[in-house]
């Protein structure tokens, strides 16, 4: 299994094409629509509902994007449909719903959230709903998420579609809620085999791990997070096959 060429054939969005400035927060429609328009790939993230439905927002709370509060899983699909997002005339999305707007104009890049904070084998619910999603979905789609748990359980639920590891370096300082050990196992990437992945999208500051080579070299491919200049983009091409980038024009 490998990525779809369209995953090189364009750089892909953080988070879709958002510019808060102008009205178009990070996973929203109208970020998604200026991704598609602008013709580049896009990446969102995905949340549970307290009900089981993948929604498309990257916080596990709503504080940040949204004039409520709390966890989103503690919200149902309903509700978190007519939640309306700070500084953007959208709500928060379904994954469906994000769906039927791409419909495989351009590649989509699908990031799985952790649900405890844990990296553990905690989970089901979300990938089950992200699979069911997915089913019957024609244009070019890959899924990913830092915890290798999440990724060997989509092998079960869509083995047909291509997945890898979000990676990092795993500074205790932007990881606080991760236990020591599991950081420091998760560095190393050691489960890319067992999940079956086809790439990783790894941190661009840290790219020059010796592992990332040693995975490239075996065949991985590698793309990586989250390039916000000219100048960081040309320094990551250097290792990366392509980029995910905001704050301008990739």
């Amino acid at each position: 299994m490998t990525l779809p060429a369209s995953f090189f054939a364009r750089p892909i969005t953080h988070r879709a094409l958002h510019d808060r400035a102008n009205g178009r927060v990070e996973n929203s429609i109208a970020s998604i629509k200026a991704a598609v328009a602008a013709d580049y790939g896009i990446e969102i993230d995905v949340q549970l509902s307290s009900d089981g439905c993948a929604m498309v927002f990257h916080d596990d709370k709503l504080d940040r994007l949204t004039a409520k509060s709390g966890p989103v899983r503690n919200y149902s699909c309903e509700d978190l449909t007519k939640i309306t997002l700070t500084d953007d005339p959208g709500t928060i999305p379904t994954l469906e719903q994000v769906l039927e707007l791409v419909s495989g104009q351009v590649p989509l890049l699908i990031e799985i959230k952790d649900q405890d904070g844990q990296m553990g084998p905690n989970i089901g619910t979300l990938e089950r709903a992200t699979a069911n999603a997915l089913a019957g979905y024609t244009g070019d789609v890959a899924v990913m998420s830092f915890n290798p748990h999440s990724v060997a359980e989509m092998a079960k639920h869509a083995p047909h579609i291509p997945r890898g590891i979000t990676t990092s370096s795993y500074q205790p300082a932007f990881w606080p809620e991760i236990p020591d050990a599991t950081r420091n196992k998760l560095r190393d990437i050691p489960d890319y085999a067992r999940t079956g992945a086809c790439f990783i999208s790894h941190e661009a500051t840290d790219l020059d791990r010796p592992r990332v080579a040693e995975l490239k070299n075996a065949g991985a491919n590698v793309l990586c997070w989250t390039i916000r200049s000219p100048e960081a983009e040309a320094k990551a091409r250097e290792i990366a096959e392509n980029v995910t980038f905001e704050g301008y024009l990739a």
